[in-house]
């Protein structure tokens, strides 16, 4: 390799690192030196797409096993947090804490650091998942509704980061920035792909839908902490998540 050149990039070993990143899963061992946290967000909404995949197959078995929809959309939603290791909840919660709790924008940032979880993340993760659970129960075509919502609401979060400053010099979201332009509408190209499935008027409105949600809270963390952390892109993942599912549920 000539002194100075870009070494080819290894998508791979970025797709191994955005699966390690954004979940529990077994990934595998890293060949070579592990890409940085900016070049895996291409291929953030492929790791929604496996892990919407794992939550449908737990929803599929559920209901073939007896269980009404009600608790099959429990178990597919317990399925997916398992998986995720409640990466986007947690994130929710501490984002609403800071947000809720805090005055000043350090005092907020302080908050999200603090692991415990206060009643602003709690009544904001009973109303999430419940939210979630009820739609899950009541649509029609859920196995790919709960596929394609994961990985469209991932699909935002590389965008979100090229747009919004890091709130803070260190962290998750200090460490994931760097992303290029190309690559976070890649990422939404591959999203709002996997919504057409549910018909492609309903897939342009919830990606719309999710995109307006999304951006708004970026509007809201920006005034209030200066820019984006980890807890704000999982709280984006879930709000994304949420409203679409209400988009969903609103077509039918």
């Amino acid at each position: 390799m000539n002194v100075g050149a870009n070494p080819k990039p290894d998508r791979v070993a970025e797709l191994q690192v955005a699966l390690m990143l954004l979940t529990r899963l077994p990934a595998g061992r890293l060949k070579d030196e592990a890409p940085a946290m900016g070049a895996t967000t291409w291929a953030w909404p492929l790791v929604g797409l496996v892990t919407g995949a794992i939550s449908a197959v737990a929803f599929s078995l559920a209901v073939w096993v007896g269980l009404p929809p009600m608790m099959a959309a429990i178990l597919a939603l317990a399925t997916g947090i398992l998986a995720t290791g409640g990466l986007h909840e947690d994130g929710l919660a501490d984002l609403a804490d800071g947000l809720g709790g805090g005055r000043t924008r350090d005092q907020k940032l302080e908050i999200m650091r603090d692991s415990q979880i206060g009643s602003y993340g709690t009544m904001a993760l009973i109303l999430c998942l419940g939210f979630r659970v009820s739609a899950i129960a009541s649509y029609p075509d859920v196995i790919w509704a709960l596929i394609g919502l994961a990985a469209a609401s991932r699909a935002a979060l590389p965008m979100a980061l090229t747009l919004l400053p890091p709130a803070r010099a260190d962290g998750l979201g200090h460490a994931a920035t760097g992303g290029a332009l190309p690559q976070a509408l890649f990422a939404v190209g591959i999203g709002f792909i996997c919504l057409i499935p549910l018909g492609f008027g309903t897939a342009l409105l919830a990606a719309l839908a999710m995109a307006v949600a999304i951006t708004v809270l970026g509007v809201i963390v920006l005034r209030q902490i200066g820019g984006q952390t980890g807890d704000v892109m999982g709280a984006m993942q879930q709000i994304g998540e949420v409203v679409g599912w209400a988009i969903l549920i609103i077509c039918l």
